[in-house]
């Protein structure tokens, strides 16, 4: 029986082991941790997404990292990445700080929700096509239940691709094949589509993006999703 609740899908997503590859991956990195966090204990398991139950914005990514979110428990928790992107959204105001270094750190999003396509770290970032068709239930539910949403703000070509894939299997499509781009845009059924470089450290270092051009991604995303524009 599919979920009824976030709560219940976020169990259903920890629990999921269809990926041999990216469950000994996982676990590997746990295992072996670099000298900076030798002491601690790895999360090593799928991620669900976290934020708003009534969130009319939807962020996300590629998958977690192997010694950020699959350490800590949470996406985008504990690297540089998602350093860079919980600024922002704390200049947006949709978070309430600006940085997530571990669970039960005091984040509380609102009106975002973020998950991501795949939910287990992969090697070299570069899941396989079966593994992302594998994971990809949990995203078209996560929209199900995701009753206010209005925006997807796809952080990276493979995430684009993925609510694409994901929204298409909720039979919806929008009228020709959107090509990603940073702040390119598609009207996908009753959804905005919104395109963002991915704040991976790559993108950041060297200046592809900046925070002024994250920062108006979330303008773009706040006015679609019906947010006056001073506050949420």
């Amino acid at each position: 029986m599919p979920a009824e609740t976030l709560t219940q899908l976020a169990a259903e997503v920890t629990a999921c082991c269809r990926c041999p590859r990216l469950v000994a991956w996982r676990e590997q990195a746990a295992a072996q941790p670099p000298a900076r966090f030798a002491t601690e204990r790895y999360w090593a398991r799928p991620l669900a997404g976290i934020g708003d139950a009534n969130a009319r914005i939807l962020i996300l990514g590629l998958a977690p990292a192997a010694h950020g979110g699959n350490r800590t428990g949470r996406l985008f928790t504990g690297d540089r990445s998602g350093d860079f992107l919980f600024a922002s959204l704390h200049r947006a105001g949709f978070a309430n700080q600006p940085e997530s270094v571990g669970v039960g750190d005091g984040l509380s999003l609102t009106g975002v929700y973020v998950a991501a396509v795949v939910r287990c770290a992969p090697p070299d970032n570069k899941p396989t096509p079966q593994e992302r068709t594998n994971c990809l239930p949990f995203l078209v539910h996560e929209i199900d239940l995701l009753a206010d949403l209005r925006v997807v703000v796809a952080l990276g070509s493979f995430a684009w691709d993925g609510a694409l894939r994901a929204l298409a299997d909720r039979g919806e499509h929008p009228h020709a094949r959107p090509t990603f781009g940073h702040l390119a845009e598609a009207q996908v059924g009753p959804y905005r589509l919104i395109g963002s470089y991915h704040p991976s450290q790559q993108n950041t270092f060297t200046g592809r993006l900046t925070p002024e051009m994250l920062d108006a991604v979330w303008v773009r995303a706040r006015t679609e999703a019906g947010f006056d524009s001073d506050r949420i």
